[in-house]
């Protein structure tokens, strides 16, 4: 793999706090990319979070992306450059300068290497579900796509604000067959609708996610960043701050009551028994796609799909004969 540069932590993750309106934002950015984030931003963002937890200041948290999409994921080649780089996986577990010694990472071959990695995701530390426990009125702004890592601060936020051109969704399920969160996209869109994005691979619309309750309200995009707004200033001037963590206590035990770390455990376990699974022959292989060239290997396989199946919008449109 080329050595590539990417963006610090700082740049790709934003935070700015409005003391007077108790309002903070988290704002993803880094459109040429999809807003996708580092390994290192995902552990800024959950510290963010965790910081703004505890921030007397703070009482709404909305998060949101630059450009025309919340965003597509994670740096998919980022991580797969980590199969062969274990201080990228030591750093990415927070144990690179921890004090306690020298830390060998599981080698290649053993159950633990992939393992290791997957069951990180379901902690709130490793930035992929501190929504959970962030005790805040957390608030994101859904637009363009909201797929794969995105999707599951869609699923973790308390409130959806979404566009009407918005789609959602994980890659993953079409080309792996799970996404580490899958409980919560169960608890959150209802056991039917889910099994058939997880079977079909197909992204769902904003409407779609409404009728399923997944979202809080739909707006032109116009008028996006001014229903957010509304939102987040009705949250911030409701209740005070101790009310506020008092009541994000009660949906925190729900939750749990529920099963949703218990579930994110799960999917993480099953996420890494995931490699044993014998291609059908015509599947898109990741690993191989990764080396050969990754965006042509999966616009190939979306053009595979009916239209409105296809993840990529710029698909979508070439196929009903738009520009």
């Amino acid at each position: 793999m080329p050595d590539v540069q990417r963006p610090s932590p700082e740049e790709i993750i934003l935070y700015r706090k409005d003391p007077q309106t108790k309002i903070a934002t988290v704002t993803f950015n880094r459109p040429e990319y999809l807003n996708a984030p580092t390994s290192a931003a995902r552990l800024r963002y959950a510290d963010l979070l965790r910081a703004a937890t505890v921030d007397n200041d703070v009482k709404v948290v909305v998060i949101r992306g630059v450009g025309d999409n919340l965003g597509s994921g994670a740096d998919l080649p980022e991580f797969m450059e980590g199969r062969d780089d274990p201080a990228a996986r030591l750093a990415e577990l927070r144990l690179e300068d921890d004090g306690v010694g020298e830390v060998t990472y599981p080698p290649k071959g053993t159950f633990r290497n992939g393992a290791t990695i997957s069951a990180w995701y379901a902690n709130v530390a490793a930035g992929n579900r501190p929504l959970q426990e962030c005790k805040k009125i957390t608030i994101v702004e859904a637009k363009g796509y909201c797929y794969g890592w995105h999707f599951y601060q869609c699923a973790d936020a308390d409130l959806v604000i979404s566009s009407d051109d918005a789609l959602f969704g994980h890659p993953s399920f079409r080309y792996y067959g799970w996404g580490p969160r899958m409980w919560t996209w169960v608890q959150m869109m209802g056991l039917r609708k889910f099994q058939e994005m997880v079977f079909t691979g197909r992204p769902f619309t904003a409407a779609e996610m409404y009728d399923c309750n997944f979202l809080n309200k739909v707006v032109p995009r116009d008028r996006l960043e001014a229903e957010v707004d509304k939102y987040a200033r009705s949250c911030a001037r409701n209740r005070p701050v101790d009310t506020v963590f008092q009541q994000k206590m009660f949906f925190e035990i729900f939750k749990q009551h529920q099963g949703e770390y218990m579930g994110s455990l799960l999917s993480a376990f099953f996420e890494s028994m995931g490699g044993g699974a014998v291609s059908d022959g015509d599947d898109l292989d990741m690993n191989e796609a990764i080396d050969s060239g990754l965006a042509d290997a999966v616009n190939d396989n979306d053009n595979r799909f009916p239209p409105d199946f296809r993840l990529s919008k710029s698909n979508r449109r070439a196929a009903e004969g738009g520009s």
